[in-house]
C-alpha cells in the first residue's frame, strides 16, 4: 500500500468530481491502495472544509459525516514531530510538517504553497505527477 499526505484541495476536489487526476486517488484511498496519513489538524480540516455551504450541492451532511468516518478508518494516524515556517500560507504547514515526519510524499494541487526551501526531504507532488509515480513504481 502506497502512504501519502493528501492536501484537502486534492481530497474535494476528488470527491465532487468524477474525472481527473484527484478523483482516481480518491478510488485509490476506496479500493485500498492508497492510505492517507493524517493528525488531527489535517482531519479537522477535511471535515471543516468538506462541510461548507458551498459544496452541500456534491456532498450532503449524511454523506460529509460518512467520509470522515471512512477516513478516519482508513488511514495512518500520526503526530507531526517537524515544525516548518516560511510557507506561503500557514495553514499549509500541517500537510507538509506530517509528510516530513511520516516520510511520505504530499500531494497537493498548490505544489507552489511548499517552496523548495521548506520541502527539506518531502516528495510534494501534483495529483498527475503522483499517479505517474505509482505507475512508474508497479
Amino acid at each position: 500500500m502506497i502512504r501519502i499526505v493528501l492536501d484537502t484541495n486534492v481530497l474535494v476536489s476528488g470527491m465532487i468530481r468524477a474525472f481527473g487526476p484527484p478523483s482516481r486517488i480518491v478510488d485509490l484511498m476506496r479500493e485500498g491502495h492508497v492510505e492517507l496519513v493524517v493528525d488531527d489538524r489535517i482531519l479537522a480540516e477535511y471535515a471543516a472544509v468538506l462541510s461548507r455551504p458551498k459544496f452541500r450541492a456534491y456532498l450532503s451532511a449524511q454523506e460529509v459525516r460518512d467520509v470522515i468516518l471512512f477516513l478516519e478508518r482508513a488511514m495512518d494516524y500520526r503526530v507531526a514531530t517537524v515544525h516548518v515556517a516560511d510557507l506561503p500560507d500557514a495553514d499549509d504547514a500541517p500537510f507538509l510538517e506530517l509528510a516530513l515526519t511520516a516520510g511520505v510524499p504530499l500531494v497537493t494541487g498548490n505544489v507552489r504553497h511548499s517552496p523548495e526551501a521548506c520541502r527539506r526531504a518531502a516528495d510534494v507532488l501534483t495529483p498527475a505527477q503522483f499517479l505517474a509515480w505509482i505507475i512508474r513504481e508497479a
